[in-house]
């Protein structure tokens, strides 16, 4: 059944588009043993180092158990280190260590224009106003979250 619904298409194309851009990043990262979590760990921690799992997991759209598994493998690289919380014996403070930092700041640069690279068919007006429409519909979806 072809449906008409200028909703249903327009989600169809974003699901398109964010797996054609998803791949693209993939095969990016592949050369510096790097998944697509991995980078977006590394990224996120490079931003705004010291939060603890449950903030990473939030931020990642995962869960904690999720970030877990990846904290040990992200461990076990020695990209990332977990440091006690001392005000909640609990929780963990993530931290990049030496070499994740090095190689968050060789990626991201590169990442960051690959990204670019593949929104430069439009033109910049109108790569401004996608971004405006698409912030219009987020914000009108986060007062329908469950």
């Amino acid at each position: 059944m072809t449906t008409r619904n200028p909703a249903i298409l327009a989600w169809l194309h974003m699901l398109r588009i964010h797996q054609q851009v998803q791949k693209t990043e993939t095969a990016h990262l592949a050369p510096f043993n790097l998944t697509l979590p991995q980078f977006d760990v590394l990224a996120q921690l490079y931003s705004e180092e010291g939060i603890t799992q449950q903030t990473l997991a939030d931020r990642l759209y995962v869960t904690k158990g999720n970030v877990c598994g990846l904290m040990d493998r992200m461990v076990e690289q020695e990209l990332v280190e977990r440091r006690a919380d001392p005000q909640d014996r609990r929780a963990y403070m993530l931290h990049l260590t030496t070499k994740g930092k090095r190689l968050i700041e060789t990626v991201l640069p590169l990442h960051t224009q690959l990204l670019a690279a593949q929104f430069d068919s439009l033109a910049s007006d109108k790569q401004k106003h996608l971004l405006d429409l698409l912030s219009e519909l987020d914000r009108a979806l986060e007062g329908h979250a469950a």
